[in-house]
Formats: C-alpha cells, structure tokens, sequence
C-alpha cells in the first residue's frame, strides 16, 4: 500500500505545481514605443520580422565619406551620390533589422554597379534586406531599379568647389530635376554642418511615397565638397 501524504504537505505540492504550470505558460511580449520627433531612430527587435511600411532609399554624399575613408573602394570613383541602402521602414519611426540568417546573392558582382565594395552588399543584406519579403535577387534588383529611377541634380554632378545651401534648397534642386518626388517624400541628413545623405521615401514598387516620422538635417546651412 503507498504512503499517503499528510494533508498540509498535498496541498503545499498541488500549489507548487499550479505554479510552475502558470509561469511556463506565460510569455511577456514588450509593448512598442513609438518615438517623438525629438528622439533617435528605435530598431524593432529581429524576433518581430512584421511587415513594414515603406522603404528609405538612403543616397549618401560619396566625397564626405571619402574624406575619412580614403582607400575605401568607391572613393576610387570620384562619385557623388552613392546607394548607401533600400531599408524597411515604419510610419512610426521604428525599422527591422537583422529579419534572419538566410544567405545573400549567390553572385555579388553582379550588383557591383550599385554595391562596389561586396563587404557592404552583404553588410546591407543581413541588416535590411532579411526584412524585406524578398530574394536576395529581388531585393537588389528592386535597389538598382530605386537608386537609377532618381535624378541627381546638375549642381551636384558639376560641383568642382565646396559650396554652402541651406537644406530646403538642396531638398528643392532634387524635387526640381524629379517631377514624381515632392518634399513630402524627402529628407537630408548632416553632420558638422556638412551634407551626408539625401534620403527618398519609396513605396514597395519603389515610386515616391510620403514618409512617416522622419527627422530631417535642421542646420541653416550645409558644405558640400566637391569629389576628389
């Protein structure tokens, strides 16, 4: 015959096992933060690979780069605006990365026209482009096809000397040379008072959509160095 527990200790089991049960059942699920205009950029953590709202086509100023990476490959080029990336965007200002570890085109050189350097072609796949639905085929295709769909102004393609524009006017010469983009599509970036990049907000088929909680360069007045 087996041992019966004393009542008191039953009752201890029985409340140690409802517990246990609960805790392993539950699952905390943190709640989004939506940032404000004043706050910086917040990644959405890589578990939530949710659908996104739009792209940011970031075209990042080559000679300010090239200022302080000098032996990087594109800097070979004297290039003005390059494709920094095509990344997955939300109204509210958070954005995927890092989506999985599926691999990246089985041919990089072939998008080196947009990607010279293969380093940040697979950087730009495993960061952004596991977020975005796509083959790797696709995604970079679809980047080729954003990148050459916008034109850059003639001011900037003939610059032979350091100049200074206020961001509105830099905005204004790109809506000016791209009927289909408006300022409500645009945004600049700085830093030290120097142009950065230049960024277009794209829907999936990548024509100019309106973009959502996007902070754009507030400086009066920017430099621009010419390539080198």
């Amino acid at each position: 015959m087996k041992k019966q527990l004393p009542l008191p200790a039953l009752s201890l089991l029985l409340l140690l096992t409802a517990c246990n049960t609960q805790t392993s059942s539950t699952h905390e699920v943190p709640s989004a933060v939506t940032p404000t205009s004043a706050q910086p950029r917040t990644a959405a953590p890589a578990a939530a690979s949710r659908p996104f709202d739009y792209y940011l086509l970031n075209l990042s100023w080559s000679p300010e780069y090239c200022h302080s990476h000098p032996s990087d490959i594109q800097c070979a080029q004297h290039s003005t605006f390059v494709l920094h990336g095509l990344w997955p965007e939300n109204n509210d200002g958070t954005y995927p990365e890092n989506c999985s570890n599926a691999p990246g085109p089985s041919d990089p050189s072939q998008y080196s026209d947009i990607y010279p350097d293969a380093g940040l072609l697979q950087h730009e796949w495993k960061t952004h482009g596991t977020c975005s639905g796509l083959a790797p085929d696709a995604f970079f295709q679809l980047a080729r096809t954003a990148f050459h769909s916008v034109q850059i102004p003639p001011t900037f393609s003939t610059l032979d000397k350091q100049i200074s524009l206020p961001p509105s006017k830099i905005l204004g010469l790109f809506i000016a040379a791209n009927p289909s983009i408006t300022s409500s599509s645009l945004a600049m970036r700085c830093g030290s008072n120097y142009l950065t990049a230049v960024e277009v907000c794209l829907d999936k088929q990548a024509h100019p959509i309106a973009c959502g909680n996007l902070r754009s360069c507030r400086a009066n007045s920017v430099r621009i160095p010419p390539p080198q």
